[in-house]
């Protein structure tokens, strides 16, 4: 048994005959935030999609909790997705027909549960990340800060141990991002969420990650706490 949730072992991808991961090895510990950073094209996006499998390896072994997730099945990976991870993407991925709180619940709308049940989770992530009052608000209604913190609501909602944040606040102007950095760390300091982070900025990286990996040219290049990177 690993002490760490997630362990990427010898990970390489290709697109056609482009190699854009090669010989990734990282492990993840329960609770820590880990960081990835790197320039914009070094592969970062592409590595942690492959932790939920959004995208598949072309050679490499990813394990979460000491399960092999190359061997799940479409509906043993459904579930992975749907109760062990939960992702937070860069472009808010909302639905533009769906009202605040029906954007949160969708998680658990799709997992069955019961309709005061969904409510009642999805008002408290509404309340906690400073929404409350803009439940029956359409995402057009809302600014990028307010649209991003819908998009961490509906990841939280899910209650998933391994939250995976995919450029999150870059495309943020800088307050509003900064915002976003303490709302994240405020509810780590509740939750004690297992956390992958991807950024292009390392001020960023250095404000938030108990760890910092280091991604250049598809090559994991430093590893260690942010001090040792500074």
């Amino acid at each position: 048994m690993s002490d760490s949730i997630i362990q990427i072992n010898n990970m390489n991808k290709w697109f056609g005959d482009f190699q854009v991961l090669k010989k990734i090895n990282l492990e993840v510990k329960p609770k820590e935030k880990i960081v990835v950073c790197g320039p914009s094209g070094s592969g970062k996006s592409t590595l942690i999609r492959h932790i939920n499998r959004l995208i598949e390896p072309t050679a490499g072994k990813i394990t979460v909790e000491d399960q092999d997730v190359m061997a799940y099945n479409k509906n043993a990976l459904r579930n992975f997705r749907r109760q062990k991870t939960a992702m937070v993407f860069q472009r808010f991925a909302l639905m533009p027909h769906m009202t605040v709180i029906k954007n949160v619940s969708l998680g658990l709308d799709m997992q069955g549960f019961k309709p005061e049940e969904t409510k009642e989770k999805a008002s408290k992530w509404i309340e906690k990340v400073g929404l409350s009052g803009y439940e029956e608000k359409y995402p057009q209604h809302l600014s990028g800060g307010m649209q991003q913190r819908v998009g961490l609501a509906r990841a939280l909602t899910n209650d998933a141990d391994i939250l995976l944040m995919d450029e999150a606040f870059s495309a943020l102007d800088p307050l509003i991002r900064k915002d976003m950095q303490d709302i994240l760390l405020e509810l780590q300091d509740e939750l004690h969420k297992t956390v992958v982070f991807i950024t292009h900025d390392l001020d960023e990286a250095l404000k938030l990650g108990d760890r910092i990996a280091i991604l250049k040219d598809g090559v994991m290049d430093q590893e260690g706490i942010p001090a040792e990177i500074l």
